[in-house]
């Protein structure tokens, strides 16, 4: 945990439904530091969503399976959805369901309001 908030690894649950159960995981998230329990870092599943949801491409992926779990990510509450896809060398970003951008590596990319002062070169990441 930081002053921004916690990042997750694919081994983080988030239960957002019950009967049934509905738990899902992102490859990377980050929940801001001002939605973490008072608790503390939840040591089974987390109960909201994640501020971001990282999804990064497997080969087995469709892109349309992709955009489909991106959007259902804005629909039960992350603010942010990056998509990345390595062999395209690209980061498919959802700010809402009306509003997404593929950048390559001529962009940046920024954390916008949910990571502010994050921002890192496209091609940076695929190094």
């Amino acid at each position: 945990v930081n002053k921004l908030g916690v990042v997750c690894g694919a081994e983080t649950g988030y239960k957002l439904r019950s009967n049934p159960d509905t738990v899902l995981a992102p490859d990377i998230s980050f929940v801001s530091a001002e939605r973490i329990p008072a608790s503390g870092i939840p040591q089974t599943f987390w109960t909201q969503p994640p501020d971001l949801a990282v999804e990064v491409a497997s080969p087995s992926d469709t892109l349309k399976g992709l955009d489909k779990k991106a959007r259902r990510w804005l629909a039960e509450g992350a603010t942010l959805v990056w998509v990345v896809i390595s062999r395209k060398r690209t980061i498919t970003v959802y700010q809402s369901s009306a509003s997404t951008i593929t950048l390559t590596e001529a962009d940046v990319l920024d954390g916008g309001s949910v990571v502010p002062g994050f921002s890192c070169p496209v091609a940076n990441i695929f190094e």
